[in-house]
């Protein structure tokens, strides 16, 4: 069968971008051809940064032949409907129509045959389709056309059963880009064009031309040369998955060669000579067999450079050389970084705003340094040198070297700490006050450390929780989500016993003090400027006065303070629900356990939820969650029809039966011992008394009608059965349980 062969050739598309695109493509025409009547055998895609490329296999000569059924109005319908079915239908009298019998009557159909085109005569439009809705996330206009793509277009190759298809793509302004059956090779290597007539002799030209089209071949090409280099010379690549995939973006032909880093420029910090590399540069670095960073980098060239040749030797020159400077902007930076203390750099952060409503970096710094000693001190860490670390920890991003390379704020901030001679744990909390930063970033755990990370992250979303600037939909612009699961991670991670809602209450309120102070200071500095400015003064003078009289620095209420905290810990729920379930945990379980609320003990609230999830995996639990439910249903169906609610706990006294007798006992007895294994924190011992249940549910239902004629007695039994949701909904809400 017939293959399509489809390349979009264009400058250089971004290479962040490219992994998208290609998946669109297919997507987008895996649609537009079903959407058309041609079914496939197989649809693939290659991507370069010069191309994009779909190759779909199996194609049929020709649409298949359609039938279309348009249902008209009814036998006898009005003149005025009827001749309007006729026209929308395309009919040209009502004797063209069907009458047909149908349960609601006779009704007119209008039935068209369409006969299928050829495929050839349907792509071009499918593939325009195609081009026209494929999304970037930037995207150009270029020379006079108002046609919009990521990069300029020079050619858009179409092979249908090896021939060129017909059309191609309008750019607007009488310009049109025509489909064509060639392409071109390697921008510089082989830029002459060459005919193409199937996907293979399409990947084989191009490979003749300097061009791997795969980008997985690629990646691989580059992997293994940077492997076989740094074996050579006894080193290893250091890992960094996602400069391989981006530089793998970046070239069609691939070609690694080593260059050296001058010796004294390794005397800078590893953090520094990696960043530059990696992030300006797009430069490998390599490591030494005790883990050391080598004086050694790999660059991969977009040519065909032999490693002894000259060409190869004026490449690797060339970036030595602007390696050399960029290093030496960054040795210019770390001396004079040095030559003033941490300390000193403080006020500096008071220009600096954090946000317009929350005040500058120095403000933030002051509030987190408060929290942090409170941390510390429920940590049983000492709160001077968490005090000390928070208040340094943002004191880099006045540096020099943090300016030149914003990656590196809080590492940065590490060694000019050690520089100063501050305390190794101060220190270590400065580098680490960031973290976690994602899901793959290691979790500080140094007692100082935590606190100080910590007490960042609360009072970022404190903050933002206080103003209402919070996470909607997709929108996170502050990163609230990615704080709220690090403080996630740091509590679990570390065992930390921190009441949740305690330590909020701590972070909301200065925050909220402050914002009641700042709007009435407001007026008072707007006068304060008019004064000064000698706008007429004494009239102002007074106002200003009577304003400070009447300033009121009470701090804000406790209900205003608990509305946000609130608001907090639903938030931190909803991460809690996103951790766990990336764990694998039923997300049924985790509902289960939050709805019980109350519970701002992450440790202690995970240690509930695996309890949970191991009880229901046992046979006991399975079968008390069938009971339960049976109960459940059993009450809700009563009380619905009495119109009255059934709540336990059931009157003894009234229990005639034995198995109902043993039912309560059981509920009381099951009842304590949960309460206690509870308020031990012994989840397992609280879910083992549970199961203890199942045989007397078992032996109440087998022999004991709840709907009994005395209706006391069955209000009791109602009532009885009710217990049973109770009793277990000490330890989660079954009834949020599937399966």
């Amino acid at each position: 069968m017939p293959e399509l062969l489809f390349e979009i050739l264009s400058e250089e598309i971004p290479a962040r971008m490219q992994q998208r695109a290609v998946a669109d493509l297919e997507r987008i025409a895996g649609e537009k051809l079903q959407a058309a009547g041609l079914q496939y055998e197989s649809l693939g895609s290659l991507v370069t940064p010069r191309r994009l490329t779909l190759h779909v296999a199996g194609l049929p000569e020709r649409q298949p032949d359609v039938t279309e059924e348009r249902k008209g109005p009814k036998e006898g319908a009005p003149e005025k409907a009827l001749q309007g079915f006729v026209k929308g239908a395309g009919l040209s009298s009502l004797d063209e129509a069907e009458l047909r019998d149908t349960p609601k009557g006779r009704f007119y159909f209008a039935v068209r045959h369409v006969q299928g085109r050829a495929t050839r005569s349907v792509l071009p439009e499918v593939l325009v389709d195609v081009i026209r809705a494929l999304g970037w996330p930037k995207s150009m206009r270029w020379a006079e056309g108002e046609f919009r793509w990521v990069r300029p277009m020079q050619n858009i190759l179409a092979v249908f059963d090896g021939e060129a298809l017909q059309g191609g793509l309008d750019l607007g302004g009488e310009r049109r880009l025509a489909f064509t059956d060639g392409t071109v090779g390697h921008r510089f290597l082989a830029p002459d064009s060459f005919l193409v007539r199937d996907h293979e002799g399409y990947v084989e030209s191009l490979k003749q031309a300097f061009v791997i089209p795969d980008f997985d071949e690629r990646r691989k090409s580059i992997v293994e040369q940077c492997s076989a280099l740094a074996h050579a010379a006894g080193l290893a690549v250091r890992p960094d998955s996602g400069l391989i995939d981006e530089v793998t973006g970046l070239v069609e032909w691939p070609c690694v060669l080593m260059g050296r880093i001058a010796t004294e420029l390794m005397t800078l910090p590893p953090e520094v000579l990696v960043t530059s590399m990696r992030s300006h540069q797009r430069y490998f670095s390599l490591m030494k067999p005790d883990g050391r960073l080598a004086d050694r980098f790999l660059v991969v060239a977009n040519l065909e450079a032999p490693a002894d040749s000259e060409l190869a030797a004026t490449i690797v020159a060339g970036n030595e050389r602007v390696l050399r400077a960029r290093l030496a902007d960054a040795a210019f930076f770390w001396d004079q970084d040095r030559k003033q203390r941490l300390e000193t750099r403080i006020p500096a952060l008071r220009p600096m705003v954090f946000h317009a409503k929350l005040g500058s970096l120095e403000e933030k710094v002051l509030r987190v340094a408060v929290l942090a000693r409170s941390l510390a001190a429920q940590l049983g860490t000492d709160t001077a040198l968490a005090d000390r670390a928070a208040m340094l920890a943002k004191a880099d991003l006045t540096t020099g070297m943090v300016g030149e390379f914003p990656e590196l704020q809080g590492v940065m901030g590490r060694y000019y700490a050690a520089n100063d001679g501050e305390a190794e744990e101060v220190a270590a909390a400065i580098a680490e006050h960031y973290a976690p930063l994602g899901p793959n970033d290691a979790c500080p755990s140094a007692p100082v450390s935590v606190a100080v990370a910590l007490a960042d992250k609360l009072d970022t979303l404190a903050g933002f929780w206080a103003i209402g600037e919070t996470p909607t939909g997709s929108k996170d612009p502050y990163a609230l989500r990615r704080a709220a699961l690090g403080v996630i991670r740091l509590i679990v991670e570390n065992g930390l016993r921190l009441p949740l809602a305690r330590v909020l209450a701590e972070a909301v309120a200065p925050i909220l003090n402050e914002m009641k102070l700042r709007e009435q200071l407001a007026p008072i500095e707007a006068l304060d400027r008019l004064v000064q400015e000698g706008s007429s003064g004494q009239r102002l003078v007074e106002l200003e006065t009577n304003l400070l009289k009447n300033l009121d620095i009470a701090e804000v209420d406790e209900g205003r303070i608990a509305f946000v905290v609130n608001a907090l810990l639903a938030f931190f729920a909803d991460r809690m629900k996103v951790v766990l379930r990336e764990k694998g945990v039923r997300h049924d379980l985790v509902t289960a356990v939050f709805n019980l609320g109350g519970e701002d003990d992450l440790v202690r609230l995970l240690a509930r939820v695996d309890a949970l999830a191991g009880f229901l995996e046992s046979e006991e639990g399975a079968n008390l969650l069938i009971a339960f439910r049976r109960a459940a249903n059993i009450v809700r169906i009563e009380a619905k029809k009495d119109g009255r609610d059934y709540l336990g706990p059931a009157d003894a006294s009234a229990l005639v039966v034995d198995e109902e007798q043993a039912l309560h006992k059981a509920l009381q007895t099951a009842e304590a011992q949960a309460r206690d294994a509870l308020a031990r924190e012994d989840f397992t011992a609280a879910m083992a008394a549970l199961a203890r249940l199942r045989a007397p549910v078992d032996g109440f239902f087998d022999k004991v009608t709840v709907n009994a004629e005395d209706p006391g007695l069955r209000a009791n039994r109602l009532a009885l059965l009710a217990q049973i949701g109770g009793t277990l909904g000490q330890v989660a809400d079954f009834s949020a349980i599937e399966g």
